[in-house]
């Protein structure tokens, strides 16, 4: 029997056909404490794709329809794993493909501790993780090749990112500094020690 085949049995003898609502009983199950679920250390086989989606502004849809208990969004999101380039959903008995359209999460709101050069940018997305930008979690800015609009993200964990929303963005811009990045003046942010670039300080001035 190939693993393939072995997997999809074992995923038949466990749940019948993956849905939201088998998820959620599970991840619910494995929620032994108020942190986030142990993904990371879970090797469930994989059960296939579900119809699940995560939209660029942070929406999730099952089957089409939005989620709309954002408790549920919550316990979904909690047991998301990133592998590679693919996007699973992961609880101690299976494991399956989700969809998502750019990042996983979106930056809402951010705070800054100690504002200076020693300061902090502390990011909550719209599902409640909070990160701050630092050597682990780096800001990072990609430029649409077609319009050069910057599209901002910051990670929030493991190899899960979070959309800046525009109306943060924004705000990141106001207390924005120049410094040297590979030799040559940027614009960007600093946190935590860390510098990132946004833009050359060049393009400012043209």
């Amino acid at each position: 029997m190939q693993l393939s085949e072995m997997a999809k049995t074992m995923c038949g003898k466990i749940s019948p056909k993956p849905t939201a609502e088998n998820l959620a009983t599970a991840a619910r199950a494995a929620q032994k404490t108020k942190g986030l679920p142990p993904v990371h250390l879970w090797n469930p086989p994989f059960c296939g794709d579900l119809d699940m989606r995560i939209a660029r502004d942070g929406t999730w849809f099952y089957l089409g329809t939005p989620i709309g208990r954002f408790e549920l969004v919550k316990l979904f999101s909690s047991i998301l794993r990133k592998d590679g380039d693919k996007y699973f959903l992961v609880t101690p008995v299976e494991k399956v493909g989700i969809t998502v359209d750019d990042a996983p999460f979106v930056a809402i709101d951010f705070t800054v501790k100690d504002a200076g050069p020693d300061q902090e940018i502390c990011f909550e997305t719209h599902v409640g993780d909070i990160t701050t930008a630092n050597s682990e979690n780096p800001i990072r800015v990609v430029r649409d090749p077609e319009t050069d609009e910057p599209a901002p993200y910051v990670h929030v964990r493991a190899g899960l990112e979070a959309l800046i929303d525009r109306k943060s963005f924004y705000r990141l811009i106001e207390i924005g500094t120049h410094d040297m990045h590979q030799g040559v003046s940027w614009f960007g942010l600093r946190s935590a020690g860390q510098f990132f670039p946004i833009l050359p300080s060049a393009e400012l001035e043209v």
